[in-house]
């Protein structure tokens, strides 16, 4: 019989307990606007495809463009500590403050609140099975994570992103 090691098990765990979140959480209840809505949303950035592909490395175009999501604990932003603003790493629109940035200890930065509400469109996003909240740039159309509602005072959220989506702005 083969001994896990405590990095494996460490894993398992994440891994089990990360499934467990995706499945307990219900959609963040906002006036968010439904991926019907969203089609219909003119975004101040427009782009081809091929001009995406252009100006984004590939993890960022999987995460902005075609709302993949990195591995957790693997991001940039994850650990980072910086005082900053963090932006859209497709169209640079402030995003989030690291003042409001916290350890969730789910591998990817989160985030309490946004810089400004109107800087972000929240969607219903019914993928792999449940029902969850998309949280996308409203300049660009990028995809940058979920909310959910399992976050620190004073908002009860986490905005839980893709490093890959974000750029950083030193204050």
């Amino acid at each position: 019989m083969k001994h896990l090691t405590i990095s494996q098990i460490g894993t398992i765990m994440t891994v089990a307990f990360m499934s467990i979140c995706f499945q307990a959480c219900a959609q963040h209840n906002s006036s968010s606007e439904t991926k019907k809505e969203l089609k219909n949303h003119t975004f101040e950035v427009q782009k081809t495809e091929q001009e995406w592909k252009e100006a984004l490395d590939p993890m960022a175009y999987k995460v902005l463009r075609e709302a993949g999501t990195e591995r957790a604990f693997t991001g940039k932003y994850n650990d980072f500590k910086k005082e900053g603003v963090f932006v859209c790493n497709g169209c640079k629109t402030k995003l989030f403050s690291s003042e409001t940035k916290y350890e969730s200890g789910t591998g990817w930065p989160s985030f309490f609140k946004p810089i400004n509400d109107e800087n972000v469109l929240e969607v219903e996003d019914r993928s792999l099975g449940m029902v969850r909240t998309e949280v996308v740039c409203a300049k660009c159309g990028g995809h940058l994570g979920h909310v959910f509602e399992d976050g620190p005072k004073p908002t009860g959220l986490r905005y839980c992103l893709n490093s890959a989506a974000l750029d950083f702005k030193e204050e």
